[in-house]
Order: structure tokens, then sequence, then C-alpha cells
């Protein structure tokens, strides 16, 4: 890993947390994720599950955590199964987890290599009357791959039928979504180094350069910060492609007179940024590029206040949509009459914002978190509002990161981040 290790005093924190939710004489399993391959001898980069990065902080392939708060041995309480290694992985791979080193790193004093798990599963099973399984049920998950979890979820359901079974991730949801201060302060120094990628192209934008070429200054500016890259796919997107939701081809060149709109965030130790920042190709923004992204920046800084303690996600939103109305009508966008006439479930504004407003944000970009019951302190959300007009080759969106405070506004993660159009055209033309 190129992150710097983290406390596993954090780790400790999560586990409990989630043992203390758990069902009597109940055990949970969580996963790490398969290595993907690619075709021939090559394979996707590794990522890990971040359930079990979140309980543990291992970080590598085939590993398995194991929560039994009832057995009846105490060192079986948590265990932590990791490959076992040697000098000829050592050769080829490189260093893995030895058991000291597991430990050092997750708080579990119980390491087993991984080839003990069937032996000492079926142990515990045998006290235990309830498994907890780890499913994916993220409101946006649309996974078609069958995962370690999935394999081990049918195994486990043939080889012990007579057990019961619940779900980890109404758990997951809840407690992963309240950051734990070193939780906020592994999301800021993804910021950070998100900042420092976003000032050095504003140094490099001009009429000419190509979308892949400011991507690869992003790279560049992360990598050398001890992260992996991007927390997802980026977008740099030039003129007309700002209008296209998800456009990450980013091989278009940057013309003079356009606006260029980047959604790009670098990870951290597996935790996300997400930052959307739009700039104007040529170092200066146009009357009506700096109208609409006036407007659209004081519905971001409105929006922002409104993520207090107590909020619905789903009311939060209806009145973003409020904001961005009246923002629509003073640019001349929306009319009196589409407002009137509009239908409750697709309001006029969604012409112009047609996505969401917020979102968790965490170990994953779009993270678990509770969405049905009021927001609390230390929760992180995204604020993203945007308008898009085709007609006029023109799309602004600005997205900043914020953390829930008990009283008062939100913490904004990115408030170093230029985003005032003063100081970004000072900047490109510095």
């Amino acid at each position: 890993m190129k992150y710097r290790q983290i406390d596993n005093q954090l780790f400790r924190k999560n586990r409990k947390k989630f043992m203390s939710q758990m069902k009597a004489k109940s055990i949970a399993v969580f996963n790490s994720n398969d290595v993907y391959p690619i075709g021939a001898d090559s394979t996707m980069p590794f990522e890990q599950h971040r359930d079990i990065f979140y309980l543990s902080g291992a970080d590598q392939e085939e590993t398995i955590l194991v929560l039994f708060p009832d057995a009846m041995d105490s060192k079986h309480r948590e265990i932590l199964f990791v490959r076992e290694t040697n000098a000829h992985i050592a050769v080829w791979e490189g260093e893995k987890l030895t058991k000291e080193k597991a430990t050092e790193v997750s708080g579990i004093a119980t390491i087993y290599w991984l080839s003990d798990f069937e032996k000492v599963f079926f142990d515990l099973m045998t006290e235990a009357e309830t498994v907890y399984f780890n499913t994916n049920e993220h409101y946006r998950q649309a996974v078609e791959t069958q995962t370690r979890e999935d394999r081990f979820i049918i195994k486990c359901k043939q080889d012990f039928p007579a057990h019961q079974w619940a779900k980890s991730n109404p758990i997951l949801q809840e407690i992963r979504g309240v950051k734990e201060p070193e939780e906020t302060s592994l999301l800021q120094e993804a910021c950070a180094i998100t900042e420092k990628g976003f000032r050095r192209i504003l140094g490099f934008v001009k009429p000419g350069v190509w979308e892949y070429e400011i991507e690869a200054e992003y790279l560049h500016e992360f990598i050398r910060n001890r992260s992996k890259g991007f927390a997802y796919t980026p977008i740099v997107a030039s003129g007309a492609s700002a209008n296209v939701l998800h456009y990450i081809e980013n091989n278009l060149q940057c013309k003079d007179g356009d606006l260029l709109l980047m959604d790009v965030g670098a990870e951290y130790a597996n935790y996300s940024s997400d930052m959307t920042r739009t700039i104007p190709v040529n170092g200066k923004f146009t009357a009506r590029q700096k109208a609409v992204y006036e407007a659209v920046l004081r519905v971001k800084d409105l929006a922002t206040a409104l993520l207090v303690p107590g909020t619905i996600w789903a009311e939060y939103h209806k009145e973003v949509g409020k904001l961005m109305t009246a923002e629509l009508l003073g640019l001349g966008l929306l009319d009196k009459a589409d407002v009137q006439n509009e239908d409750e479930n697709w309001p006029a504004y969604k012409k112009y914002f047609m996505h969401g407003t917020s979102h968790h944000l965490g170990l994953n970009t779009h993270d678990y978190g509770a969405l049905k019951t009021p927001m609390k302190a230390n929760m992180v959300f995204t604020v993203e509002p945007g308008i898009y007009i085709p007609g006029e080759n023109l799309g602004i969106r600005l997205e900043d990161d914020v953390v829930i405070q008990e009283h008062g506004a939100p913490i904004n993660l990115m408030k170093n981040i230029p985003i005032e159009i003063e100081e970004i055209e000072s900047l490109m033309n510095a």
C-alpha cells in the first residue's frame, strides 16, 4: 500500500459497533474481493472489499474476517484468516501479511492461515445459531459477477442447513454512514490530494490541450501524493460533452471559448474524495457562463446549509429542487407557466438539472449510509448541483464534500479548493 498505516483503534471501534448489534449466539463472516482476470495471465489491480477493510484494515486478497461475540473460547470472538506467505510468494508477489503484521494492522489477536478456515469455522458453527451474510444491498448496485461472498453464502447454506440466516447490510448501512474522526481525517487527506491535482491543472489548461492530457496531469499528482489514483473513473468533459453526465471517454480537444467540467477525485487509503469543478478553457468566463456558474454556486451553498441532523434525504432533494427552480427562472430557462404546469414526478427544473444533489461518501464514492432515516452528525455527503444546457453548448456542475455537524453548518472538506470565479480566473492567468 502507498498510504501510511492506519491506527488499528479505528478498526477496533468499528468491530465493536458491529458486534453490539448482532443477535445472541450469532456469527458474522466477511470475505475479501476476488482478483478479477482480464485475459491470458493478466488481472485487474486488486481492490479490497470495503466492508472487510472497514472492520479489519486488512488490505489483501484471500482474507476472511469472522466475528463471534458469544464464542465459548474468548480468542475466537474475533478471527482474521489470511493467506499463508512463503519465500516463493515473497519473491514473485512481494510481502504479504504475516500473522504478526495482521495483528498490528487489525488489532485482532487471533490470526489463522486461510487453509485452517474450514476446520475452525465448522467448530464455531457448532456453537452458533445464526449466521450473518454480507450481501450487497446498496441502492445503486448492479453487480452481475459472482463474488467470494456469493460463493461462501451458497456453500454455507449447503453445509449448515439447520442454521438461521441474517443480514450484515442493515448494520453496516447504519454504522458506516456515521464516520469516526479517523475516517474524516482520511477523507480530508483524499480531498487535499485532489486539491493539489486541481491546482496543477489550473496552470496547464489552455485552448488546444486534450482531455486525456488533463486526466494524466491529475493522475501524476495523485500518485505522487500516496494515492492509488482516481477514486472513480474520471470525467474530463469539455464543451458539449459536459452535458453527458457520465462522459468518461476524455478524448476530445479543449477549444477556446468552451467550459471544461471535471468530475474527479483522489482516493487515499481506500477512502474517496469526489470533486467537480467547471473552468473556462481560455481562462476567462463569458458573461453568460458566469451567470449560470454563479447560479449553480448559489444552489450549492444553500443546499449545503440544509445538511443538518434531522434532515430527511428525500425531502432535502425536494428543497434543493425549489432552489434550482428559482435560479432557472432567473436565468430565463424556465417561465412561470413551466412551473405551474409541471409534472410532480418530473418537475420542470429536471430539464436542466436531472440528477441528485447529494450522496454518502466514504470508503465508496457512493458510500453506504442510511437514507430513509434522519441525517446524523458526522455523516459525509457530497453537494453537487448542476445546470446543463445542450442548446448553448454549456454544462456546469460544482461539487464539494461536507461533514454534517451536531450544531451549525457542515464542515467543507474542500474549502481550500478554488471555486470562486475570480480566484479561478486569477490562477489560470497567473
